[in-house]
């Protein structure tokens, strides 16, 4: 059995140019990869034209959930490996993934370990299990702008054997970039929905930083987890403050 010529794999992508060649580099037993790009200026539209499996597709951000779901139209299977620009996903798991008998009515999850540069964390953020291959007439992304996640009602959930590598951050300058977008975004999302103050931005960044760095033995990853709390404290001061702006502006 070969599910790998049944499986599209879909990737959105900005300005990646530092990790999507690591990416698509692990994808080309695929035969269809899409990468829907929003807006790259960094050389990344160049580094993917070189890959001759891949399906470039430029289009707009309308948040995580909505921009995924778009990107998966394009692909020209049903069956759908969803995964980030920053990923590098292991030999073991396409091994795995071409032998075990796919069912439309199961979705299966991936372990992702997370990297800070070439720093394995494994306090701050931990390893997680992500759902990762779906059927796309069974089931998709929730629309959320942001944590959105592929719905599980009414199906099987299977682990298959194998990793993924994520590498979010390999500059402090990446924090403050993702820091600036993933707060905008919630504080958008958020407006006139939910309420804020510049006492629970401060709050919500204190409580942040102590959770990461000593709850969850974040001093353990060393530097890396230093960087990594604050810029928790700091995503969370920002997500409230500038909701607690946009809400005022409301008035």
């Amino acid at each position: 059995m070969n599910n790998i010529k049944n499986i599209s794999c879909v990737i959105i992508v900005k300005d990646a140019v530092s990790t999507i060649k690591k990416t698509l580099d692990s994808l080309l037993a695929f035969d269809d990869v899409v990468v829907f790009d929003n807006g790259s200026t960094d050389g990344t539209l160049e580094a993917v034209k070189k890959y001759t499996n891949v399906n470039l597709i430029q289009g707009d951000f309308s948040g995580f959930g909505p921009t995924k779901n778009r990107a998966v139209s394009f692909a020209k299977n049903d069956w759908i490996l969803s995964l980030d620009a920053d990923e590098v996903l292991s030999e073991e798991f396409i091994t795995n993934l071409t032998n075990i008998n796919i069912d439309k009515n199961s979705i299966y999850t991936i372990l992702r370990e997370n990297y800070y540069k070439s720093t394995h964390v494994k306090h701050c953020w931990g390893n997680d299990n992500i759902v990762r291959v779906f059927n796309r007439t069974k089931t998709h992304f929730t629309d959320k702008k942001v944590h959105e996640k592929v719905i599980d009602k009414g199906l099987n959930t299977i682990a298959i054997n194998g990793t993924v590598e994520h590498y979010p951050y390999s500059t402090i300058t990446d924090f403050i970039i993702k820091l600036d977008r993933y707060s905008t975004i919630f504080a958008n999302d958020n407006v006139g929905k939910k309420s804020s103050s510049p006492l629970k931005a401060i709050l919500n960044g204190i409580f942040s930083f102590i959770k990461t760095y000593f709850l969850k033995c974040g001093f353990l990853d060393g530097y890396a987890g230093l960087v990594i709390a604050f810029s928790h404290m700091a995503t969370n001061f920002y997500k409230y403050i500038k909701l607690y702006e946009l809400n005022k502006e409301l008035k």
